[in-house]
Formats: C-alpha cells, structure tokens, sequence
C-alpha cells in the first residue's frame, strides 16, 4: 500500500476517539473536598480549639472564559483541646453550612489546571461540651457568615476525573469565647481578643468528576 493508503487508514481509525475528545467538555462536575483545619484566630480559639476535619462536597459549572460558579454543602469540626483548658472540659463545635462558589479555573494543558476561588455562605456552629452539661446548657448554637478564599492545583487522571491540593483560609462571621465550651473564666486572655472574627488554614485533598456532555 501507499503512504497516502496508510494515513488514510490511521485517520479511519483514530478518528473515533479524536472525535469523542473533541466533543468532551469540562463544564459540570461532581466534586468533594476533604481537609485538616488549623485554627489561626481569636487567641482563645486557636489555642483551645483543635481542628480534626473539614469536609465540602459541591456541583461546579465551567464556562468557556474560565469562570467557574457552584454551590454546596460544607461540616468541619474542632475539638476541645483538654491540655489547654484550665478546668476539664471535653467536647468540641460543629460546623455546617451552605455555600456558593465563584472563582476562576485554567486549564494550562490536558493534565494540569489551577482554581483560584472563593467560597462565601452560611453557618450554623453547634458548641457541645461535658462542662455545659453540667451547667444545663447541653449545646450552644451560634448562626454566622462563611467566606473562604482557596487556591487549587489540579491533575486530571483521565478525561472524567481528577484529583486536587488545594489551601484556603476560612472565616466564620463570630467570635469565640471561652464560655461557649461552658468554661466561667476568660483563661487568661484578653477580653478584646472574643470579638475578633473566628478564622482558620485548610490544607487538603479534592476528587473531581466531570460529566460528559450529552448531544
């Protein structure tokens, strides 16, 4: 056979998966972010307060000029640290809420992108502990704000999935105080610090699935 015979007969065969390649687009996906939370501020809080979790599963929609838009469900949990309480105390505070996303999202070639996003939605934090118990306050809820800024770094392992790293700074809209893990004394700290807005470092691991376009 000819050169041109053999081209031809590559082209027939192939043309199968270029056009499916083709035709694959990255615009709704299925995505589930897990993390290790660190508390930053108030004193009070980063100190007493011991991240455990942190855990957003959530829908993403892609457009054509890398915007990226969602909305999901989020839950982190903090636990009280008893090595840093003056009196025994166990318990901890969870968190749950509701978020959308707005970000940008570049693919720079077929195995590596970046997100840069940020997550903004509301929280409930449930505050439980032995000591408010005690106290007859079995659990404390407190309603606030939730804004997360993140930045992500992508690896697709085949053209319907993908893993990410990603880091991102939270901040709920309340300030923490001793005595939402039922403790009668300020511990030592300043007073002004209660009013300073709760905040924390997420570092983690995502799992993304991207649906296939359907013609």
């Amino acid at each position: 056979m000819s050169r041109n015979q053999y081209i031809y007969i590559a082209v027939l065969c192939f043309a199968p998966f270029l056009s499916k390649a083709q035709a694959f687009e990255r615009k709704h996906t299925l995505n589930i972010e897990l993390g290790l939370p660190n508390a930053f501020s108030n004193k009070a809080f980063k100190n007493i307060m011991q991240g455990l979790v942190s855990a957003a599963p959530y829908y993403q929609f892609a457009m054509k000029n890398n915007f990226i838009a969602g909305a999901g469900l989020r839950y982190s949990y903090f636990a009280i640290n008893e090595f840093k309480v003056p009196t025994a105390v166990s318990g901890g505070v969870h968190s749950g809420g509701v978020f959308l996303k707005a970000g940008w999202e570049k693919f720079h070639n077929e195995r590596f992108a970046t997100d840069l996003s940020v997550k903004f939605g509301y929280d409930q934090n449930y505050f439980t502990s032995d000591r408010g118990d005690s106290l007859g306050k079995s659990i404390l809820q407190v309603n606030s704000t939730y804004l997360e800024p993140s930045v992500g770094f992508i690896l697709t392992v085949d053209e319907f999935s993908s893993y990410r790293l990603f880091i991102s700074y939270a901040f709920q809209g309340f300030g923490y105080k001793p005595s939402m893990i039922g403790l009668e004394t300020f511990g030592g700290y300043d007073p002004k610090e209660f009013n300073r807005t709760t905040s924390f470092l997420i570092v983690g691991f995502g799992f993304t699935h991207y649906f296939k376009k359907v013609n």
